[in-house]
């Protein structure tokens, strides 16, 4: 990322100024490896005493919805970081948060830190990759720093509003291992490839199962099961709605799912269900990077209603990566004609805010 000038730029009050903030965003990219290397750790003793795996895993919701001591431990680790160093700001975690009596929604206008210590608590009690440290500094409810580390896989993807994306970028304080390479994001760029014609048709189709497991017709896992079958059948396929994607991909992280869209590996991520800390850091790694996240839920017009951007918070998102313009549209246009045809093959999902 290119730091630009030193010069603190005029504030409005309650403002961060450009200086500010490229301070800020080398702190988070720097914690973000430091936390990184506290789940490694946790890896490394499981991996030596066979007799510790799973002994700290504690159900929340339910069987798939974990905390274990590693998640706590991290989460204090950054709070504490986050706190002697920026006092003023606010700190919202997922282990703090989820031992509160309220599930209202708690992002104000005030300078504020969302993190999820441990994104894919299961993929990490199963040694499988997919799992990371989530970093997000918000202004105004809106996420203008995003940090995504996975440790294992020992990457980074971040953003800083106006900086562009990246994976594996580097700081003065926070250099990016030498053998990795730093690399602005879509990862392919030159040019941006253009959405197919016929999207969904030939993307890649990024879903999660979900915590709701509930075995009930109508309910949330059923309407995810039977939106994952139209986007994947055949097109004449589902009454004609079949949307012959690719492949229908799950990592188990809605984290990496938004880093994944925003490299361009994924081009479509529908989701409900996540909370503030899932979806943050992804969220302004995915702008950064030139993709659009508005919501999951089809409107009562699914043609003509105007194709907003997602409020943080909402829990339910639909996420297209960025796309190159072609000889009839542009990006955008690709992007938003994606967003509707991926309307017209799922169905609507209820995550109501508890509380609201």
């Amino acid at each position: 990322m290119s730091h630009g000038s030193n010069d603190t730029k005029a504030e409005a009050p309650g403002a961060l100024g450009e200086a500010q903030l490229l301070e800020i965003y080398d702190f988070a990219l720097d914690l973000g490896r430091r936390a990184g290397k506290i789940l490694l750790d946790g890896v490394d003793q499981r991996c030596g005493d066979e007799e510790g795996r799973g002994q700290n895993e504690v159900d929340k919701m339910n069987a798939v919805d974990i905390v274990t001591q590693t998640d706590l431990d991290v989460e204090a680790f950054v709070k504490n970081e986050i706190t002697a160093r920026y006092p003023s700001h606010n700190f919202i975690g997922e282990e703090t948060y989820s031992t509160g009596n309220s599930k209202e929604y708690l992002v104000t206008d005030s300078p504020t830190w969302i993190v999820d210590p441990l994104d894919g608590t299961v993929n990490y009690t199963h040694l499988f990759p997919m799992f990371c440290v989530s970093i997000a500094f918000c202004i105004s409810g809106v996420p203008v720093i995003g940090i995504i580390y996975a440790p294992i896989l020992d990457v980074t993807y971040s953003a800083l509003t106006g900086h562009g994306a990246w994976l594996n970028d580097s700081t003065p304080s926070s250099p990016a291992p030498s053998h990795k390479r730093r690399q602005q994001l879509p990862l392919v760029r030159n040019p941006i490839p253009v959405l197919p014609e016929a999207a969904p048709k030939g993307c890649v189709f990024s879903c999660e199962w979900g915590k709701d497991r509930r075995d009930v017709k109508d309910g949330n896992m059923w309407r995810k099961v039977e939106s994952f079958l139209t986007m994947a059948a055949e097109s004449s396929g589902r009454d004609g709605k079949g949307g012959m994607v690719h492949g229908v991909r799950s990592l188990g992280s809605a984290t990496m799912d938004l880093a994944y869209v925003a490299t361009g590996a994924f081009d479509i991520w529908w989701e409900g269900g996540c909370w503030e800390w899932d979806v943050a850091a992804g969220i302004c790694i995915l702008r950064e990077a030139g993709g659009l996240i508005t919501t999951a839920n089809p409107p009562s017009d699914i043609d003509t209603d105007p194709i907003e951007e997602v409020r943080l918070g909402s829990r339910l998102y639909l996420a297209i990566r960025a796309a190159g313009d072609s000889a009839t549209e542009t990006g955008r246009q690709a992007q938003e004609r994606v967003v509707r045809e991926t309307w017209k093959r799922v169905y609507n999902l209820d995550y109501s805010r508890p509380g609201a």
